[in-house]
């Protein structure tokens, strides 16, 4: 019989992060320019879950009769902060590179 391994869960977790950024990066420069306001699109789509799971760390006391730790609140806050800021400015690009696309007026 072999032995099983546990793996760290940091570890995995770890790993799992270091093949998202890998991927992330080839997948998002090798974009063609054409595609990079729907590509912006799909990250403003992403920035929500995050607002959705940041308002839930940030509401954490308000559920029931637990405080919430102030780490969990803080840290929800702050990437509230974040991915608001990121969702208003994917908007003002998208918006900005669709209005290059416009005929103008004479």
């Amino acid at each position: 019989m072999h032995a099983i391994e546990i793996v760290d869960p940091f570890v995995f977790r770890l790993s799992i992060f270091v093949l998202a950024v890998f991927v992330g990066y080839f997948v998002v420069w090798s974009v063609t320019p054409a595609l990079h306001t729907p590509l912006m699109s799909v990250t403003n789509a992403i920035s929500s879950v995050i607002v959705v799971g940041a308002l839930l760390a940030v509401g954490v006391a308000l559920v029931g009769n637990d405080s919430g730790t102030v780490w969990a609140r803080g840290f929800g806050f702050v990437a509230l902060i974040f991915a608001s800021v990121n969702i208003f400015g994917g908007f003002l690009v998208t918006q900005r590179m669709l209005a290059m696309y416009k005929k103008k007026q004479k």
